[in-house]
């Protein structure tokens, strides 16, 4: 089952939400671009904190489903609102952003943290095995239609869109499986240590709290991609940039935070299902979806990603999938995932 902590110090960012409205009212971009974007912080930490409560107590089993499931719930709203105004490239960014935070950022962190604590660390070999395999599979789904666009440039618009919606489908089909896989036929096998914990929340307070902070973080990503163009160009940062590397950060930092404190106390186990599990599901899941959504929504995206996007996916994916064959990790292997994803974000800061 996955994790998620909100540490009560980052709760007072939620004062921002009020101010990127007021903002709005006053037509003050910048001001709203930097607050809505503050405000998501504390309220995804409020997703993960409600659906963990619920998670409890509806058992192991049902409870693993779920925290699978609304995993990535803050990113999937944020990129629903991108794609709700045409902003593909973004949406796209934003997208292989989360991947690779997750795979270099927040486990380079992990690793680092937790290696220097206790020396060398240990995992399930198999659990990453399985999260590996299908982020290949997945990297596979982002290049064919990018290798048909490269060999076939004159591909029309249906076909285009009749291959994304293949490969959506594939992927979509195939989380699913992995998820059955997991959390119920063989979920004997991927059993992570029980940290014995006990719900604090109703389910009725914990349900209340998950719906509104989702409410909340859709008004937040509304504010956001509202403001995101005039605020960027005035700030002068790149929009793959802020895609790439800023809303995945921002989305993802309690969780990040949660997953380098797991680290911290020896739970290595706990922290690659926050970081792996979370990029398997955005590339299989949340990628392919909005796939879907856009069309219901009446702005069709394709699965078309950029050579940069999926070069960096892949080597993302290929790093991580080699250092955790052993099952085992220490401070210099995270200290190398982190100097990859600075390399990243550097090339991404001159992307034109």
């Amino acid at each position: 089952m996955r994790s998620r902590v909100l540490t009560p110090s980052i709760d007072w960012l939620l004062v921002f939400l009020p101010v990127a409205v007021g903002a709005a009212l006053f037509h003050q971009t910048v001001l709203v671009f930097i607050s809505s974007a503050l405000a998501i912080v504390p309220l995804a930490g409020l997703i993960g904190r409600s659906t963990e409560q619920v998670a409890i107590r509806l058992g192991p089993a049902a409870g693993g489903l779920l925290n699978a499931t609304m995993g990535n719930i803050t990113e999937l709203i944020v990129a629903v609102a991108l794609v709700s105004v045409g902003n593909f490239a973004l949406v796209k960014a934003s997208l292989i952003g989360s991947i690779i935070g997750n795979l270099l950022l927040v486990l380079g962190l992990s690793f680092v943290v937790g290696g220097v604590r206790h020396v060398e660390q240990q995992f399930s070999a198999r659990a990453a095995g399985v999260h590996s395999s299908s982020l290949l599979l997945a990297v596979a789904g982002l290049v064919v239609p990018a290798v048909l666009i490269l060999s076939s440039p004159k591909v029309d618009f249906v076909g285009r869109e009749i291959v994304s919606g293949s490969v959506a489908l594939v992927l979509i089909t195939l989380y699913l499986a992995a998820l059955f896989f997991t959390q119920i036929s063989h979920a004997h096998l991927f059993h992570t240590p029980d940290r014995e914990e006990k719900a604090t929340w109703s389910l009725r307070l914990a349900m209340v709290v998950l719906i509104g902070s989702a409410a909340l973080v859709g008004l937040a990503s509304e504010l956001l991609v509202g403001s995101l163009e005039p605020a960027v160009a005035t700030l002068h940062i790149p929009e793959i940039f802020v895609g790439l590397i800023l809303i995945p950060v921002i989305g993802n930092a309690a969780e990040h935070g949660a997953a380098v404190v797991f680290a911290a106390k020896n739970r290595v186990d706990i922290t690659l299902e926050i970081a792996v599990g979370s990029s398997t599901q955005i590339a299989m899941f949340v990628a392919p979806i909005l796939v879907f959504i856009s069309l219901a929504i009446g702005h069709p995206m394709d699965f078309v990603f950029t050579s940069f996007e999926v070069v960096v996916v892949l080597m993302a994916t290929l790093i991580v999938a080699v250092i955790s064959m052993d099952g085992r990790s220490n401070w210099l292997e995270g200290a190398q995932l982190f100097g990859a994803y600075l390399l990243i974000a550097v090339a991404a800061f001159f992307i034109q």
